[in-house]
């Protein structure tokens, strides 16, 4: 039970992190009454735009985020990045904040050791061989003893920033100066992982509510550079793949503990199902759920969240998403082609309304259903086709 927005007994809720998915979840948030404030690294970030009220902070700065929640008094706060002092949080909620699923969970996830450590050696679930190298030398060192070709991320980034695959020693210095140029927090770690044969990667959506743990229907798509481009709902895996999978999200989910919903990443490989990595949030490709599903991720996350029970998750139709990604970095974009998208059959336009474009950046995305996935996901590419990012 709680009160009106901007009254003395609103319910309010605070998102570290206002991009295009913080942006869907304020509005969530707001269909059910709840205040909502954005803070991050930059001003007139999407979910500012929609948001009761915003902040600008640098978020991995401890003293900072403290002064941020101690002057706003949130009841909830609700991480949507990475890039924050977790070790605040963990503090903060020692002194009974809430923190959206836990402190410890925006901790581990933040930090790729942290969780693959947990997923392979506490919990024993299956993943690609890994090993971790705090230099050059270190790197080249793991990179002959896993082999190529093998994948190199930052310990700490997201989105796939800083991910490139090594596929030769010769690629060892390249990688590594990509891969620390390009974290979200400077730190001169890296994992090296085996390149695991498979057959294709899914999210599989995992919803950790009052009503116990439901999972969404499998989610495929692709990436590029470690970011996705497309993304469709459902993705055909076997029965036997679709129990191993949610198998291994329950045990992940559980371990990390709290309400909400989490992005579990997993290779669907012809033997086996591997453990990829976990977001302990709405997760980007499953921006199709705003098309496919009766409530999408981020209605689920905000229900959870908030102790509301979670009904059996429905797929209304299949669809497909498509990432409109910027081709040049301007302060004064301007977005084309529109009217052109929107005259595709079942289909929708979301553009984030970031305020600066740079070279590969998302700046929305095309929504596509139809009567199987092929038609949405061809819908989806000829509407995200139609569109161009330009100067003025």
């Amino acid at each position: 039970m709680y009160g009106a927005p901007l009254s003395s007994k609103a319910k309010k809720m605070m998102l570290l992190g206002a991009g295009e998915l913080g942006k869907e979840v304020v509005l969530e948030a707001q269909r059910l009454g709840v205040e909502t404030i954005a803070v991050d690294r930059y001003e007139n970030a999407p979910a500012m735009q929609v948001a009761h009220r915003a902040h600008v902070i640098d978020m991995t700065d401890g003293a900072q985020l403290r002064a941020v929640i101690e002057r706003e008094r949130p009841d909830l706060v609700v991480p949507e990045i990475e890039a924050i002092a977790t070790a605040t949080l963990v503090e903060l909620e020692a002194e009974g904040l809430h923190v959206v699923p836990t402190a410890r969970a925006a901790q581990l996830t933040m930090d790729r050791e942290g969780i693959r450590r947990l997923a392979a050696e506490t919990l024993n679930l299956p993943t690609a061989r890994y090993e971790f190298a705090d230099s050059l030398e270190e790197l080249r060192a793991a990179v002959d003893r896993i082999g190529t070709p093998c994948v190199v991320k930052p310990i700490m980034s997201s989105s796939g920033k800083g991910q490139s695959v090594c596929q030769s020693p010769d690629d060892v210095e390249s990688v590594w100066a990509y891969a620390m140029e390009s974290g979200r927090v400077r730190n001169n770690r890296v994992i090296i992982e085996s390149f695991v044969q498979f057959d294709s990667e899914i999210t599989l959506l995992t919803v950790r509510s009052a009503s116990g743990t439901s999972f969404c229907a499998p989610i495929g798509h692709i990436q590029k550079d470690g970011d996705y481009i497309e993304s469709w709902q459902p993705h055909n895996i076997t029965d036997a793949q679709r129990l191993e999978a949610e198998h291994i999200a329950k045990s992940i989910t559980d371990a990390l503990g709290g309400y909400g919903v989490f992005g579990v990443e997993l290779f669907i490989a012809p033997d086996k199902v591997y453990f990829s990595e976990v977001s302990p949030r709405p997760h980007d490709t499953g921006l199709v759920t705003l098309i496919t599903q009766d409530l999408s991720e981020f209605a689920l996350h905000v229900r959870a969240i908030l102790g509301f029970p979670i009904p059996e998750i429905t797929l209304c139709t299949p669809g497909a998403s498509r990432a409109l990604k910027s081709p040049i970095a301007s302060d004064a974009y301007q977005v084309r082609g529109i009217d052109k998208a929107l005259a595709v059959s079942q289909t929708q336009v979301r553009l984030f309304g970031k305020p600066t474009a740079t070279v590969g950046r998302r700046l929305g995305v095309v929504l596509s259903a139809g009567r199987d996935v092929a038609t949405a996901r061809d819908r989806a590419e000829t509407a995200a086709c139609g569109i161009e990012i330009t100067h003025p």
